[in-house]
Order: C-alpha cells, then structure tokens, then sequence
C-alpha cells in the first residue's frame, strides 16, 4: 500500500525546476500544501492564464526563481544557496511539434539542461534525492499494440522524442559513473528518472495539446479542430503522476539503493483511447462544442499508437491510477469552467484533496 504523502513531505527543502510549467505548478501546489519549502526554478509561464500565474504559488512558496538551466553556473549557484534536499527535473521543451521548428533548442534544453541539475546535483551536499522527468516518448515507438517496459531501448523519431531518449542515455550513464548504488556510502545521493504519458488537466494553455485546443475552442464559441483524431495516447490526469513522482521519491529517500532506476507511469488500458474520443468527453462535459476533422496526410510525424507497461510501479510501489478516463476528463473540464470566477489556487487544492481522498 502507498505511504502517507502528509507527513514525509513536511518540512522538506524541495526543488522543482520547471515550477512555472503546466505539470511544476501543480506539484509546487501540492507539496506547499503538504507543508513543504518549495524552490522553484523556471521560464517566464506561457501566458497569462496558466494555473501557475492564476494559482499565485510563486508567491506562496519559499523561493521562485526565473532562470534557465542550461545555464549551469546559475543552477549551481541556486543549488548552494537553497542546499534543497530533494529534486524534481521537471524543466523541458516539452512539445513534438515545436521540435521540429527548434530542433537545437529542444536538445540543449532536454540533453544538456538535464546534466546541469544532474551536475548541481552531484556537488550540493545536501540533496540526497533526485528524481528526473523524461517522457512515454523517450522510448525506440514501434507501434506495438502492448506497452512499453522500463528495460526497452531508448530511441525517438523527432527531435522532442529522441531527445528525451538521450536525456534517459545520460541519466544512466551519471547514475552508474557519479551516483552508483554500490557506492552509495561515498556519494550518499540516489537518482531515479521516471515517464509519464499523455497528462491532463487545469491550467495547461500549451499549443497542440488537445485539452488546450479544445478549450480555447469552446470559450470562443468554434468548432474544434483535431488534427490526428485516430491517434491513439495513454491520457492520465496530472495528478496521477505526481503521485507517482512524490511517492518514488519517499521511497528513495528511505531505501535509496533500492529504486534508483526508471519507471513508467502510466493509465490503465482503458484509459488509451483516441484523440477523437477524448475531445468527445470534453465536448460532453462542458455542455457545448462540436468537433472538426483536421487531418492531414502531409502532416508532420507523430506517433499514433503510445503505451506504457506500469506493472513495475503497482508490483513494487503500490501505485496505480486512481481514475478512469472519464473521471480525468471531468476533473479537467471542471477547471476550466470554474477558473474565471474562482480563486485558483483553492480551486487546485480542492482538487488535490478530493483526488487524494479516492
């Protein structure tokens, strides 16, 4: 059974880079709210809208900082100032087609700005836990119709995907030269990196996203436009991986040679549905819309069919969704009908606890 989340996080020095970011802003909510000092490193937030400027958390938490992390000389200085005893890298170009129009960009960022925080990492004393977010991407996409398991060759086909491959290369590689289990005693720091598929949920205004799309859609009275409706992606509500994360992550700090390694955390498989279907439910749930096919056959590549084997993280975590998918979507659109009239980030804790309470 999982632990209590409450209690570990209390009074913990944490650090997420990429707190400004649609999934940083809601685990910066929920480990304040746990009682945690939270720092935060990132980019400006993406628009005005985004749940980390409406929620306000930047000025709830400890420290809220604007850097970017491929500047190393900065994070370590931030690494030394706060001396954080626990760190989430969540900091990425997060998005497949952005990739292509910035490929270098997506690289310097996802390869080189994850070895920095592994690199401020290694010399900051105090941290003793790490855990690196990568993606469901990072992996070699055959389009098998079973999922992914941790053990599989890492790959990608656009520069999004292949990128998070070789961040998940470098993770290894720094685990087993700098951070290697059987030398635990000498370095006393535990790495993990941990991928998560396609999450949703308030607060998240990020282009070609569907969630994203849909919304802005609806709130100017359009029909919504679907560009890779039979697209197949494991949708999960952001919190589901969280939990995930912040569960690993007690489990590091208490046996911490025991679960350095990756992990997939995924939905169940009725919960890998299309796109098509998924902007259904949104259509539903809100009370209005209608849908229009955007496909294009000149389309750049995405993948279309994306699964994750989440059977290591039940067998050896206890973790497990909580929510189907309908309840995801619920959980989701109720955000974004009620965050114009309501104070957001009480709206988020709400969420937080009536998800925490399933």
């Amino acid at each position: 059974m999982e632990e209590s989340l409450g209690n570990f996080y209390k009074g913990k020095k944490i650090l997420i880079t990429g707190h400004t970011g649609f999934k940083g802003s809601w685990l910066a909510i929920w480990l304040h709210h746990l009682g945690a000092e939270v720092i935060g490193i990132g980019l400006e937030p993406y628009s005005e809208k985004d749940n980390f400027v409406l929620s306000q958390i930047g000025k709830c938490i400890k420290a809220d900082i604007r850097e970017d992390i491929c500047n190393i000389d900065k994070v370590k200085e931030i690494f030394n100032t706060y001396q954080p005893e626990i760190v989430f890298h969540l900091a990425a170009q997060p998005l497949v087609r952005l990739s292509y129009e910035k490929p270098v960009e997506t690289y310097q960022v996802n390869v080189m700005g994850s070895i920095n925080i592994m690199e401020a990492v290694r010399v900051t004393p105090s941290v003793k836990v790490c855990v690196m977010i990568t993606t469901d991407k990072c992996y070699e996409n055959k389009e098998q119709l079973w999922g992914y398991r941790e053990n599989e060759p890492m790959g990608g086909y656009d520069p999004y995907s292949s990128s998070k491959g070789a961040a998940e290369i470098a993770i290894s590689s720094w685990r087993r030269s700098f951070f290697n289990p059987d030398k635990y005693e000498t370095h006393k720091k535990s790495l993990a990196s941990v991928r998560a598929g396609n999450v949703i949920g308030g607060g998240d205004w990020a282009m070609d996203r569907i969630i994203p799309d849909c919304i802005r859609s609806l709130e100017n009275n359009e029909a919504i436009g679907v560009r890779s409706p039979k697209a197949v992606r494991p949708w999960q509500h952001v919190l589901e991986p969280l939990r995930g994360y912040m569960l690993l992550a007690q489990k590091m700090w208490n046996e911490p040679t025991k679960y350095c390694e990756g992990w997939n955390f995924g939905p169940t498989i009725d919960s890998i549905i299309p796109v098509w279907d998924v902007a259904q439910m949104v259509v539903k749930c809100y009370g209005k819309g209608e849908l229009r096919d955007l496909s294009d056959a000149n389309a750049l590549h995405e993948a279309n069919l994306l699964m994750l084997d989440i059977s290591k993280a039940y067998f050896r975590l206890g973790w497990k969704p909580k929510m189907n998918i309908e309840q995801c979507v619920a959980l989701t659109v109720d955000w974004y009908k009620r965050y114009k009239s309501e104070n957001v980030l009480n709206l988020c804790i709400e969420q937080i606890e009536k998800y925490s309470s399933l």
